[in-house]
């Protein structure tokens, strides 16, 4: 009788239980998760738009005749693509790509489609993996799209060379929509881990631009290559939010909508503590921009306003109930709205006076960035998997320069409760963050008082 008196009591705790999710989540907007972030630097910024009308350029067919070009922006010079691959020339191993040299800008810059959704390759890419099954300098990545990168760097290799070596100064860049963006973002990696390849190319002079980007690398991956990987998400996209392997995700295009609600659902009732525990858990790469451009409750656009930040809690974990969830996704869009923000930034640098303590501002903000960037490194760092820092099959670890092995081998923390020597792990563990926040930062904030 008893146990008949508590069905109502449990049944208002299940309502109410659900009312506060329902609650929660309708709520839930994508500016709140950047509300706290920096907002990006003019300087930072200027190459999205343009990598954003490069990708667009590899869907068109006649490339003097474009379809997709939008009014305004970048302009593409056609007399400097270098090559060209289609479907038909990559035989599936991975997206069509441009290889384009921006003599205006010094870049060499290698561009990837988005997916196709009437080529079987592209899905072939994505349902190769599994979760956990391919290990990369320390943490893990999707395997299709690792095999695609290592395809693109071995076919391209010589032409990267032959570039980089000819124009000294000009960077090299790497960019890609959706599929393309993980590819993009794994064969930065490569090229990171392979400079030998190119002629010894220094770090510093490579770039990539991932636009919509997709989860494709571990939390500790993401904020270590965060100096040469940046994501750009707008506003409300729902790809760099789901943690569904992409293989599930495709699988169940035709009803994307209810995947999305599940997801949605599972990550609510999840604790973030336990997500960040997990070092197979996929993320998108780099430091983050995000666009923003609505406000909750309120359909229409507004400026938009872009932020930025290296963050390891709060990354992009929750999923936004929108409608324009996928809207935000399209390369079109995140051009328009990219290009739109830039012009504002320029706008208001030029009508801004420059005030007479903005080089102490400035040094005061790299600071704070370095040791945000600190903070994130040492958290990230705890989910490096063991050996992860034996050669990989390229085999070019023992051919980095003394300061990089430094990072790697204060970055890497032993499994065991005990140091290297034999010690507390307390005490080795401090020393190796101070240290690699010399390495990291010391030189850096010396570059800067120095240039400035």
């Amino acid at each position: 009788m008893s146990f008949l008196c508590g069905l109502p009591l449990i049944e208002c705790v299940y309502c109410l239980g659900c009312a506060r999710w329902a609650w929660k989540r309708c709520l839930h907007s994508a500016g709140a998760e950047s509300q706290n972030w920096g907002i990006a630097v003019t300087e930072e910024f200027e190459p999205v738009p343009r990598i954003c009308r490069l990708v667009l350029s590899v869907y068109e067919d006649d490339i003097r005749n474009p379809l997709w070009a939008p009014p305004g922006g970048y302009r593409i010079n056609p007399d400097w693509i270098i090559l060209r691959k289609t479907y038909e020339n990559t035989e599936g191993h991975a997206p069509p790509y441009t290889i384009y040299l921006n003599h205006d800008m010094g870049e060499i810059i290698l561009v990837i489609r988005g997916f196709n959704l009437a080529k079987e390759s592209d899905y072939t890419v994505l349902l190769d993996n599994k979760l956990g099954q391919r290990k990369f300098d320390g943490g893990y990545v999707h395997n299709g799209l690792l095999k695609a990168a290592e395809w693109v760097f071995e076919e391209e290799c010589e032409v990267l060379k032959e570039l980089v070596q000819k124009y000294p100064s000009y960077k090299l860049m790497f960019g890609g929509h959706s599929l393309g963006s993980g590819v993009a973002t794994l064969l930065t990696m490569v090229v990171v881990q392979n400079r030998n390849k190119l002629g010894n190319l220094d770090r510093k002079r490579i770039k990539c631009y991932s636009i919509a980007p997709a989860r494709c690398v571990s939390l500790n991956l993401a904020v270590r290559y965060a100096d040469v990987i940046n994501s750009v998400v707008l506003q409300d996209d729902f790809l760099p939010r789901t943690a569904t392997p992409l293989e599930d995700m495709f699988k169940s295009v035709f009803c994307l909508p209810c995947l999305l609600c599940l997801r949605c659902m599972i990550d609510t009732c999840t604790p973030e503590s336990t997500m960040l525990r997990d070092p197979r858990r996929l993320y998108a790469a780099g430091r983050l921009y995000h666009i923003v451009n609505r406000k909750p409750f309120r359909c229409k656009r507004y400026p938009p306003v872009v932020r930025t930040a290296v963050p390891v809690a709060g990354r992009f974990e929750q999923i936004v109930l929108s409608c324009n969830a996928t809207a935000d996704h399209a390369i079109i869009w995140v051009e328009r709205e990219s290009q739109r923000a830039l012009d504002l930034m320029l706008e208001k640098d030029q009508s801004m006076e420059i005030p007479a303590k903005q080089r102490i501002t400035r040094e005061e903000s790299l600071t704070r960035e370095h040791e945000e960037y600190r903070a994130a490194l040492k958290q990230a760092a705890m989910l490096s998997i063991p050996n992860s820092f034996s050669p990989s099959q390229y085999g070019t670890f023992s051919d980095q320069d003394d300061n990089e092995w430094d990072i790697r081998r204060h970055i890497h923390r032993p499994s065991g409760g005990e140091s290297e020597a034999g010690g507390s792990s307390m005490g080795s563990s401090k020393k190796s963050w101070d240290r690699l926040g010399e390495i990291l930062f010391v030189k850096d904030n010396n570059d800067v008082s120095e240039s400035e």
